[in-house]
């Protein structure tokens, strides 16, 4: 699709906020190998919420809500916190694999419990999983540049993107929904497609 100098600039505008962004999506690769470190330290619950958001993509103030057993079926039936909106989400065969070790290893017997109580013995906060993260990029040496809680939700985007391939249009209309983003290019923006390829504008020239 072509763009006329105008459409650029007002698209090169609205990109703008997105540059300001504190939180980046991680590599996927990355990702999986903090969960895997995670578990192996030790840390079932923050490997296991760092799983959860990677692969449903939810907000950390829904997935903190969560039970085991929200994680041990195929799909769960939430009300978003902030939209007030049902969403239904279908879990990922590995996550639910993932939940099950981390219960299993945290010698837990009550599936009903909620999956991500703090040692105070109450769920935590979205202000302290985000000190944890924080905590986390540094020990871990994570590359991601802004590491927060708001990260996990735009991974699960990107990794989406990224695997459609050449449906990534499709692809994008869907995360759209899933997000309820009022158009693709707001989804777009929000997880820095749109900056990025503003960016490529710039390789295209050349001294020849």
């Amino acid at each position: 699709m072509a763009y006329s100098s105008k459409n650029f600039i007002i698209e090169l505008v609205m990109s703008l906020p997105a540059t300001c962004t504190t939180a980046d999506a991680m590599d996927w690769d990355e990702a999986m190998g903090l969960v895997r470190s995670l578990f192996k330290n030790g840390h079932y619950t923050i490997s296991l919420l760092v799983a959860t958001g990677c692969f449903t993509g939810l907000r950390i103030s829904d997935i903190l809500t969560l039970s085991y057993s929200d994680l041990f079926g195929s799909e769960l039936e939430i009300v978003e916190k902030k939209t007030r909106k049902r969403r239904s989400i279908r879990i990922n065969a590995d996550l639910r694999k993932h939940a099950m070790r981390c219960f299993k290893a945290s010698g837990f017997r009550d599936a009903s419990r909620k999956a991500f109580i703090s040692k105070k013995k109450t769920v935590f906060c979205v202000q302290r999983v985000n000190i944890i993260f924080k905590e986390l990029k540094e020990k871990y040496g994570l590359r991601v540049r802004h590491f927060s809680t708001h990260s996990l939700r735009k991974t699960f985007g990107r990794r989406v993107v990224e695997l459609s391939g050449t449906n990534s249009e499709m692809a994008l209309i869907k995360l759209s929904d899933i997000f309820h983003h009022s158009s693709v290019m707001t989804t777009r923006i929000y997880l820095g497609l749109r900056k990025e390829e503003l960016l490529e504008t710039y390789d295209l020239l050349s001294m020849s």
